[in-house]
């Protein structure tokens, strides 16, 4: 099996080592941080996916942590570029994780390919080609090999990939790549290096294109009563559309989507054009955000001294990645708004608290609740199904309950005794607070 080098220990990087790992290949993953790397050679993973601290472990033997680029490059003739490329503040990705990454390379005096895992703007590959070939090392090979893994489910979506694709400047490297991937029957794209980097924003554009239209769908079925889940039913049976991400919420989040939709934007922008349809998909994405606080002061008025749970803080169920989350915006908004903020999650509270400082961030979901004006369900972790208890109702001052992920029953939940909203679905007729004391009456008896 051949040798491979991973650089950049995130979650790209590590769910890929592991995967390769366990196909057979030694691996060594570089990382330019001391405290990361202590931790991976320690056996401690310090990012949260369901499996992958397994994986790791089983396949230690084969898998080596360094600080060091020649490290990779010992053996390995092929390495994974798995570095962060994190948005500017102009929209542009920062790529200067990449550009260190090239300065960096050791001349070994063979043919090495570089494999670039990362999400990048379509015309790096022609950047890094031209910065390798001025600086005399021609010899150095380049790839475009995009991953499409999601967080929460990265291990199997690498071991069942929906397709492969492989961008190329030449067909030597091309199939060097290719051959990696033998151990799958999915169909393998090979390309230029352009298409396949266009490739990744693209799919990434048109799903958050696809979650901010549903989020209009649903928007427009709260005034005119229709049901948004049965709508995306029905809309997800057409062959030609399908039922994926037609799921109604309160927006997307994390660290592909808002980053890639505006690096499109931007990039569109760059070249003179003006990309209307992304601009609106973010905007919607946002606006969506502020429709949950719109139903909160709905049923509790000014906001002002109350008390806002909001249950699931990061971006999605099954990982503790809190970029983007909508969470964050939500707690800012909130708290500008003058409410209290209480926050819970059941993997996310090390990486909340450093996030969300304001933000009181319980150990336990009752905590969370306890003596609350109304929960906010941010995340659908299915934990939060416990949420339709008497003893859950019975600890919150006020049974307000927004439902931003359509993840309980309605009926149930008013069953339970709660004043129930959700998204893209009309509110009940008799939805009301029952009327209670305001908290500074309560102080002053």
């Amino acid at each position: 099996m051949e040798p491979l080098g991973v650089i950049g220990a995130g979650w790209v990087g590590l769910v890929t080592a592991a995967c390769f790992a366990d196909l057979g290949h030694e691996v060594v993953v570089r990382d330019v941080v001391p405290e990361r790397v202590a931790d991976l050679e320690d056996g401690r993973v310090p990012i949260y996916e369901p499996g992958l601290a397994e994986l790791l472990a089983a396949n230690r033997e084969r898998i080596r942590y360094t600080l060091d680029m020649a490290d990779v490059f010992e053996r390995a003739r092929m390495a994974f570029i798995c570095v962060d490329t994190p948005p500017t503040h102009s929209g542009d990705a920062d790529l200067s994780r990449v550009w260190r990454v090239v300065e960096e390379l050791p001349d070994v005096g063979e043919r090495i390919v570089l494999i670039m895992k990362s999400t990048v703007p379509v015309g790096t590959g022609a950047l890094v080609r031209e910065r390798l070939d001025r600086a005399g090392l021609a010899h150095i090979g380049y790839v475009s090999n995009p991953e499409f893994l999601a967080e929460g489910s990265g291990l199997e979506d690498f071991r069942s990939p929906d397709r492969v694709v492989v961008g190329a400047f030449t067909d030597e490297d091309g199939d060097a790549v290719a051959a990696l991937y033998g151990f799958t029957e999915a169909p393998i794209l090979r390309s230029d290096v352009a298409s396949a980097e266009m490739v990744k924003m693209a799919s990434n554009a048109f799903l958050a294109t696809r979650i901010s239209f549903i989020n209009e769908i649903a928007n427009v079925c709260e005034v005119t009563g229709a049901d948004v889940e049965a709508v995306a039913r029905g809309v997800g049976l057409d062959h030609r559309l399908g039922p994926h991400f037609l799921r109604a919420g309160i927006g997307y989040g994390g660290s592909c989507f808002p980053k890639d939709t505006s690096a499109l934007k931007q990039l569109a922008a760059n070249s003179g054009y003006h990309f209307q349809l992304l601009t609106a998909v973010i905007e919607v994405n946002e606006l969506q955000k502020r429709r949950v606080v719109g139903k909160l002061v709905k049923h509790l008025g000014s906001l002002r001294g109350k008390t806002v749970a909001l249950l699931g803080l990061a971006f999605k169920p099954n990982t503790n990645d809190m970029r983007e989350a909508p969470s964050l915006v939500l707690a800012s908004r909130l708290m500008a708004e003058g409410a209290s903020v209480r926050g819970w999650d059941p993997v996310a509270l090390e990486e909340a608290r450093a996030m969300l400082p304001s933000v009181e961030v319980t150990e336990s979901l009752h905590d969370a609740i306890k003596g609350a004006d109304a929960a906010v369900i941010v995340t659908e972790w299915k934990e939060l199904q416990a949420l339709l208890s008497p003893e859950a109702r019975g600890l919150m001052r006020k049974p307000l309950l927004v439902d931003g992920r359509n993840l309980l029953d309605p009926a149930e939940a008013r069953a339970a005794g709660f004043v129930y909203e959700s998204i893209g679905r009309a509110a009940h007729d008799l939805d009301a607070l029952p009327e209670t004391e305001e908290p500074e009456t309560q102080l002053r008896q």
